[in-house]
């Protein structure tokens, strides 16, 4: 008589839906939401049957794949809120964030123009900016970020981050990475001169040049 233990069925249905929104994230960032998702099924490694049974529709799909964004980016500038040292706290959020963005690929920008009604897109940017104002605040009370820093700044930051083009995603990283470490230098009270991430290899885009 063998002794075999069975896998608990709801332990593989959650598999297979993490495996099926871990494959969407991937796909919608690099190809757009166009993706058949026959080719999201095929990457999670599960029947179409299945994709259809956790996701009915691709915009289902996409929402739960964006929410998924969101609440990463609320984990970041919490964990920069919660830390005792609030540069260190400031300084992580503008890490973490860039590199999420770096990885999304205009993934939040399509959604968003394919979906705008899908979520409540405006009260999680709020709730994020709120935050990182507070986190602003209590750095420069230490004396750490430059007097003169505006929440205005960061826009403009996350708005150069998103124009960051590189030949592939690690390339794209990378390319973040660096232009983090150069915002933080500029937004430090006291410039602190620090060695820099690695240079990626980017692609400049320039009407009848290509560098």
């Amino acid at each position: 008589m063998t002794n075999r233990l069975s896998r608990n069925p709801r332990s593989d249905a959650l598999d297979n839906r993490e495996r099926i929104l871990e494959a969407a994230r991937a796909l919608f960032a690099t190809e757009g939401l166009d993706v058949p998702l026959r080719e999201v099924a095929r990457r999670a490694e599960v029947g179409p049957a299945t994709l259809y049974r956790h996701f009915p529709t691709k915009e289902i799909l996409a929402t739960e794949a964006f929410a998924d964004q969101m609440c990463l980016c609320h984990v970041i500038v919490d964990e920069g809120l919660a830390d005792p040292d609030p540069w260190r706290g400031f300084c992580s959020v503008i890490e973490k964030v860039c590199e999420l963005h770096s990885r999304d690929r205009g993934f939040t920008a399509a959604f968003v123009s394919a979906f705008p009604k899908a979520v409540d897109f405006t009260t999680g940017r709020d709730y994020a900016l709120k935050a990182i104002a507070e986190l602003a605040v209590r750095a420069k009370a230490a004396g750490k970020l430059r007097p003169d820093f505006v929440l205005d700044d960061l826009i403009l930051m996350l708005m150069a981050n998103n124009g960051i083009q590189a030949a592939s995603p690690a390339a794209q990283v990378a390319a973040s990475r660096r232009f983090a470490a150069l915002v933080i230098q500029s937004f430090r009270a006291v410039p602190e001169p620090a060695p820099l991430p690695p240079v990626a290899r980017l692609a400049l885009v320039v009407p009848g040049m290509i560098v």
